[in-house]
Parts: C-alpha cells; structure tokens; sequence
C-alpha cells in the first residue's frame, strides 16, 4: 500500500526549499512527527526519513524528541554491550 498526499501549489511555493529538496525534508518532518506522538517505531520513522539509524537518532537530540525506550531495549542492549 502506498500513500499520495496533495499538498496545495501555494503551500509548496512557501516553503523556503530548494525544489528537489522538499519532498524529503517532508517526509523527514513527517517521521519525526509521527514519532514524536508515538505513532511509529523508531526504525520505520528513520525508514521513513530515509536517514541511518545514528543519523536519525541525532536529528532526534537535536529537535529535543525524547527516544521511547523501554524496559526491554535496555535489556537487549546491555546483552549486546556485555557479548550475551
């Protein structure tokens, strides 16, 4: 399944982008919204935003985007840390 958003001609030529940057600064802000509310994972945000996942994870630091990190993440990591 794919989605197509219309966003009016008057809304694209406001935004202070050049042309062939819009489409993925858009998605790039879409990803982090839906993130920010809970609404995707961390890994299909970053899908989303086409970014790394150290490249996201900044972009996170820097708009002050608290990551959702639960019990059982920190488990996994600290298994991975200690070679478990």
């Amino acid at each position: 399944m794919s989605v197509q958003l219309s966003i009016p001609d008057s809304v694209i030529a406001a935004i202070r982008l050049p042309e062939k940057r819009i489409e993925q600064e858009l998605l790039v802000e879409l990803a982090l919204a839906l993130y920010s509310q809970e609404l995707l994972s961390f890994g299909k945000a970053r899908e989303l935003a086409a970014m790394g996942i150290y490249e996201f994870g900044k972009l996170l630091g820097e708009r002050g985007i608290n990551r959702h990190y639960v019990l059982a993440e920190l488990e996994d990591d600290l298994d991975y840390a200690s070679g478990q």
